[in-house]
């Protein structure tokens, strides 16, 4: 039987959802994408569900964005916005959940990995974690709307920082930065659950009302508009001779 890219499980009214790739930093295809639309549809309708948490298999890595395995190919800009638009829905699906969503990251959360963990409204992490908007090294920007959200997360000088360099940081520096809410030192699911037990002994209906609260101060329609824009940068510069001769270098490595 063929080991699902993405796993699906429920305890304690927390849904999780697992990236299963460790053998790639639980990298995303295709495939993930569509499966954690699934997910997340199911976590989204299911009364049972009061808070949402994505994580990583493994211990290395929560994600580490896009698979450039399967993505190589991808050479103009229509291609690449194709398949960053793909992305950029799940995210959009995530930023706009109408429960409280989590990253764990259990390990590296760099490039798209980041832009995932920035689309949840809290974000724990393991001690040993790194967090990294990367992609500037590959000649491109954020691609699934990352940074959009990313500003709506922390202090614009903060998050431009993290852009900017195209840095990875230490969970430490993570949290001093408001990227990061809290640093686990132990069993980080138990430690997760422990964390959010405070959210699930909540009614289902005051989490979502308060969660409607959080919503309803954005402006929705200029959010998906700056996303679009964002990914739309990102397929110009993907079409970029820059950006194949830094992931050809990559891939060769």
């Amino acid at each position: 039987m063929t080991e699902q890219p993405v796993l699906w499980h429920k305890s304690n009214q927390i849904g999780w959802i697992t990236l299963n790739r460790p053998y790639v930093r639980n990298a995303i295809n295709f495939e993930v994408m569509s499966k954690l639309m699934v997910y997340l549809n199911q976590a989204k309708n299911d009364d049972d569900v009061k808070v949402l948490v994505l994580t990583g298999a493994g211990t290395k890595a929560f994600c580490s964005g896009g698979d450039l395995s399967a993505f190589h190919t991808l050479k103009t800009e229509q291609e690449a916005l194709g398949m960053l638009s793909e992305m950029g829905k799940v995210l959009d699906e995530l930023f706009f959940f109408p429960k409280p969503t989590v990253a764990l990251l259990n390990g590296f959360a760099v490039g798209g990995g980041c832009e995932l963990a920035a689309a949840c409204d809290i974000r724990l992490a393991r001690a040993e974690a790194k967090v990294g908007f990367i992609q500037g090294g590959l000649g491109i920007t954020t691609g699934w709307g990352g940074g959009t959200y990313l500003l709506e997360r922390i202090r614009q000088d903060n998050a431009m920082d993290l852009l900017y360099s195209s840095s990875p940081i230490t969970a430490k520096q993570g949290m001093d930065r408001g990227f990061i809410q809290y640093v686990i030192k132990g069993n980080s699911l138990k430690e997760t659950e422990r964390y959010l037990s405070r959210y699930t002994k909540q009614p289902l209906g005051v989490i979502t009302s308060y969660k409607s609260l959080q919503l309803q101060r954005l402006d929705k329609q200029k959010l998906k508009d700056n996303v679009r824009q964002e990914i739309s940068r990102c397929a110009k510069l993907w079409a970029s001779d820059e950006h194949h001769k830094r992931v050809d270098a990559f891939l060769k490595k």
